[in-house]
């Protein structure tokens, strides 16, 4: 019921993020856009069961064009991780639904890109072999957040304290004292990749890096706690801010190891957010389009693919599975 579930999706999508819960406005833009799909298919064209489809997947494209103004990402993403195939019919009217969605971001909220990070130099081309080894890292961590998005659904049965209707109440607790400590951290959060990014902040690099790692374990198991609550939320503004974060951890550490030079701390972060989505979600086609669209720049794509390469070769090596929704999908089909 396309109705039913958009107006539920709309309002509790809200209730979810507005508070500073660790999760994304993606996930109930994907499903908006999919319900906005079927809905006009069912209501007004009165399509056929194949073109009711082919427009649920349109829809799917255009929200998440309209999540992070990011077109070509939001087909690429439905090719790569909904539909599995290439066909002239689904990308070519999936992208033409994504620029209408994105002309009206355009509209609203202006062209410049949802993440726009000022980078001005490439990286040095002695810091790619730095990469190979950040990348068996990022990978490693990916695989990490994969095994614990698995297991979330038997964590939580475990925990008898509370009925499963109330569990949403845990990650709603969190936030608060979280967000009382530090309000920079609470959100999916765009404002939280800019205070990472901040280069104004490196004066005391060790104190700094501390609290990067501070921010990643808490960013990480506010993250686990809300996704496994259920409540309507999306992991990829999630799973950025945790490459972001590891990033900034990198940089921190290979600046004052004179591996790269302070200018280039920004590609380090915008890198390492592409290769971690890509390698936690399995989709690094994906990941370094919508990172290149919504961080505004190619002057770090080289570098980008072989981070994302490796990093994804490497989650893919200790087990990872190659499409996390695909395998949500299934674990959901066994429970039920």
């Amino acid at each position: 019921n396309w109705w039913t579930v958009l107006w539920r999706k709309f309002v509790s999508g809200l209730l979810t993020i507005c508070p500073g819960l660790f999760l994304g406005r993606e996930g109930p833009c994907i499903q908006i856009g999919a319900c906005i799909g079927q809905g006009l298919a069912e209501k007004v064209f009165k399509l056929s069961k194949e073109d009711e489809h082919l427009l649920l997947q349109c829809g799917v494209a255009a929200g998440l064009s309209a999540a992070f103004s990011a077109p070509l990402a939001g087909t690429v993403f439905l090719l790569e991780e909904v539909t599995h195939r290439f066909q002239a019919k689904v990308w070519v009217t999936a992208f033409v639904a994504a620029i209408a969605a994105d002309a009206v971001t355009f509209l609203f909220f202006g062209a410049q890109p949802c993440l726009y990070l000022p980078i001005k130099m490439s990286l040095p081309t002695g810091t790619y072999p730095w990469l190979i080894v950040l990348g068996v890292v990022v990978g490693a961590l990916a695989f990490l957040f994969q095994y614990f998005i698995f297991n979330l659904k038997w964590w939580y049965r475990k925990f008898t304290v509370l009925p499963n209707y109330y569990h949403s109440i845990l990650p709603l607790l969190l936030v608060i004292p979280v967000g009382l400590w530090n309000p920079h951290i609470l959100g999916s959060s765009h404002n939280f990749i800019m205070y990472v990014a901040d280069t104004s902040l490196h004066a005391n690099w060790l104190p700094r890096l501390g609290m990067m790692v501070l921010f990643l374990v808490l960013r990480f198991f506010g993250t686990m706690l809300a996704y496994g609550a259920t409540v309507p939320g999306g992991i990829f503004m999630p799973i950025f801010v945790l490459g972001s974060v590891i990033g900034a951890i990198a940089g921190i550490i290979m600046i004052h190891a004179g591996i790269i030079p302070a200018s280039c701390y920004l590609n380090i972060i915008a890198i390492s957010m592409a290769a971690y989505f890509g390698a936690a979600e399995g989709v690094p086609f994906s990941a370094i389009l919508l990172v290149t669209e919504m961080v505004g720049t190619i002057q770090q794509v080289f570098p980008m693919m072989l981070l994302t390469f490796v990093a994804y070769y490497t989650s893919m090596l200790l087990g990872a599975r190659p499409s996390i929704y695909d395998a949500l999908r299934q674990q959901m089909v066994f429970e039920n």
